[in-house]
């Protein structure tokens, strides 16, 4: 089998990815966006089931696929969707020094814009539909 080019091509797309991401915040680089993108994903993964992220997992792209993953703890305890307003100021939480989720309007939306540009929305909405409540409305633009 060749080289499959998903992965020849994972750096490039993940960077489009967070270009994505920066323009729909408006910040001015992409290193704003990246603190704010691995909260965001961090704060949808505490909510989901082992079995459930592997199943988002799989409709990402690779690089996103990967950082989706990187430094997980599976034995954390999971938690309830909640607020929009609960659910920023926790992806606000991770690396406050060096986060500029607060500098936009909301931080998951702006990811959540990217995302939708990046993966089959139609596979996703019906993957995130059989997710617990608060699940579908995370992802929404």
């Amino acid at each position: 089998m060749p080289y499959p080019q998903e992965y020849q091509v994972a750096n490039i797309k993940f960077h489009d990815f967070l270009d994505d991401v920066k323009k729909q915040a408006d910040f001015v680089s992409t290193h704003m966006t990246y603190s704010m993108v691995q909260g965001v994903l961090q704060v949808f993964r505490r909510r989901i089931s082992l079995k459930e992220a592997i199943r988002f997992s799989n409709l990402l792209p690779a690089g996103l696929r990967a950082f989706f993953v990187a430094d997980w703890n599976p034995d954390e305890e999971q938690k309830k969707f909640t607020s929009r307003e609960i659910l920023l100021a926790e992806v606000q939480e991770l690396r406050k020094d060096h986060n500029f989720s607060f500098l936009c309007n909301d931080a998951i939306k702006a990811v959540a814009y990217a995302l939708r540009k990046h993966v089959d929305n139609e596979k996703l909405d019906k993957l995130l539909s059989s997710f617990p409540a608060g699940a579908k409305e995370y992802w929404e633009v």
